[in-house]
């Protein structure tokens, strides 16, 4: 950092050399967030608070309509981004990056800049569109002013760590974008110790973050108990893009039809779920214009309720069946003599701290409804108990605190016809915020524990034990088997012209499996000796289980 760096003009050590520093021409601070589910965001203008102190005036945008080449006459940006899914930007963020790396975007040789990446170390490409911005912004000529910090989905303490050394850095760049680096440790110091900004009622004056008013077209699904219609209706205003989407939902009952009917409640109550755009969201808690891509200025939303439930008049549903099914379950542990411990509250049971954390964090959603809807069994099962409800019936099941009894009645829960077997495919339930991916392989190992107890008996111990050896490991069996599976023989014959036949017939596979070994694809064992269900003289009934298999081993089907 010390390239490019010079002192001021006299002793830079004086307090009237640093108030000048510090007071002086443009001491704008750009702070942009691509936020997916707000965390951005929130850690952009608490920086933005701590910015006063430096000197440092902050300026809260969202990546959504900034326009970026006004970049090129600032001398200072921090960004906050988070990835979302496999490495892509936040949708509020994707047109900008778009533009970033077009030859309309601006060099940037005078601009000084921090990055600071929020991501999850379970996926693959961890914090890769903070990368990606930090590598953007320096191949335009941008100066890294500190290393960009890589956070995990805990990204709170050491946000706040390096946020401490961010900011003393960037306020030591002066209104001409030059670096005065000797002056670092005088602001650092002045810093922890001004009173400087203390406007507000915590000590510091509340950002204002600038967002434009979106045109939204809203589609929502409406029914008429009377005749016993449905159907969609259509709206399209001019909203903040900042406004919640219980906000805008509230908006359109008020301006526009008093008869929608929704689940209202609090910001963060967890039965407020709905499902926009096929995504599952609590609509208080999340942004209009992070809810999709805005296009041209505009965003285009469609709105139905949550699946797996009996809607009862437009926007609410019944939750009742997963109630009764939750109060169906019985109280999981049995009073008898353990070790304990003597607390202020009362005696309570011991356990080991990582396995405390591991059993709660299986239960630790934010609603029941969204994971019970992420269900790919519940459209197809009535009676299946749900994933909410068999998630924490695994963590009690694995809870030391859990008598034997107990846990031989919460294995018989699990392993019933309407238990973890019924669930089939937890891709859905991974794909949600937060704590899904933990949610999702707490279900797969009740599932994986189900069918070893039972030995892979029955239709879905067959199904998992034959497909994953037969198909996935050795190569005998093509993935053609799943349309036989799932079409019988009339869709096997329906495939003539698409080339899926042919692929099974002359040996083709997805895994360059020898041909020779193939034939069992077509005529051989083992489906002739009925160690798989029957592929030409039936097809399978409820299909979703065939494919979710050949989902959970490999990923490309």
């Amino acid at each position: 950092m010390s390239e490019g760096s010079e002192s001021l003009d006299g002793d830079t050590s004086t307090t009237e050399e640093l108030e000048k520093l510090l007071s002086s021409g443009d001491r704008s601070l750009i702070l942009l967030f691509g936020s997916q589910s707000g965390n951005s965001e929130g850690l952009a203008a608490k920086i933005a608070k701590q910015a006063k102190s430096y000197g440092l005036e902050g300026e809260v945008h969202d990546m959504d309509g900034f326009d970026f080449n006004s970049l090129s006459s600032k001398k200072r940006v921090l960004i906050v981004c988070s990835t979302w899914g496999e490495g892509e930007m936040p949708d509020n963020a994707e047109e900008l990056w778009q533009f970033a790396n077009s030859n309309s975007a601006s060099r940037l040789e005078g601009l000084h800049f921090a990055v600071c990446a929020l991501g999850d170390t379970g996926y693959e490409l961890f914090c890769q569109s903070g990368k990606d911005w930090d590598g953007r912004l320096e191949a335009l000529g941008a100066k890294r002013i500190i290393d960009r910090l890589d956070c995990d989905v805990d990204f709170d303490e050491p946000a706040a760590t390096w946020t401490l050394d961010a900011l003393p850095v960037l306020a030591a760049v002066d209104s001409t974008g030059v670096f005065h680096e000797n002056m670092v440790e005088s602001i650092r110091n002045y810093a922890s110790g001004s009173a400087g900004g203390a406007e507000g009622d915590d000590g510091f004056s509340v950002p204002e973050i600038i967002s434009e008013s979106i045109q939204v077209e809203l589609t929502i699904f409406r029914y008429d108990p009377e005749e016993c219609s449905t159907g969609h209706d259509t709206w399209v205003c001019a909203l903040p893009g900042d406004m919640s989407f219980l906000e805008t939902l509230r908006t359109i009952k008020n301006s526009h039809d008093g008869s929608l009917s929704f689940r209202d409640g609090s910001s963060d109550d967890p039965t407020t779920s709905i499902c926009v755009n096929g995504r599952l969201i609590i609509p208080g808690s999340i942004r209009l214009d992070a809810v999709a891509p805005v296009r041209d200025g505009k965003l285009s939303l469609r709105v139905d309720p949550l699946p797996g439930y009996e809607v009862i008049r437009d926007l609410i549903v019944d939750y009742w069946p997963l109630e009764r099914k939750r109060e169906s379950t019985q109280p999981w542990m049995i009073a008898s003599t353990r070790e304990g411990a003597s607390t202020p509250q009362g005696a309570i049971g011991i356990m080991d701290p990582d396995k405390a954390a591991a059993l709660h964090s299986i239960t630790d959603f934010a609603s029941p409804h969204l994971i019970h809807a992420s269900s790919d069994a519940t459209p197809h099962s009535e009676n299946y108990l749900g994933p909410a409800i068999l998630s924490t019936v695994w963590a009690r099941r694995n809870d030391p605190r859990c008598s034997p009894s107990s846990i031989e009645r919460l294995d018989t829960i699990l392993s019933g016809s309407d238990g973890i077997k019924a669930e089939t495919d937890f891709a859905s339930i991974r794909r949600q915020n937060g704590n899904g991916p933990v949610i999702a392989d707490a279900l797969l190992d009740a599932k994986t524990h189900v069918l070893e107890k039972d030995g892979f008996n029955g239709r879905h111990g067959k199904h998992v034990w034959w497909y994953t050896w037969t198909l996935k490991s050795s190569g005998k069996v093509n993935d053609t088997v799943l349309y036989r599976q799932v079409m019988g023989p009339i869709g096997l014959l329906g495939n003539l012209t698409s080339g899926v036949t042919a692929r099974m017939v002359t040996g083709f596979t997805r895994n360059g499996g020898n041909m020779i070994n193939d034939m069992l694809a077509l005529v051989a064992p083992p489906a002739g000796l009925g160690k798989m269900p029957r592929q030409f003289n039936s097809s399978v009934d409820n299909y979703h289980e065939v494919v979710a298999i050949f989902n959970d081993l490999d990923g490309r089907f």
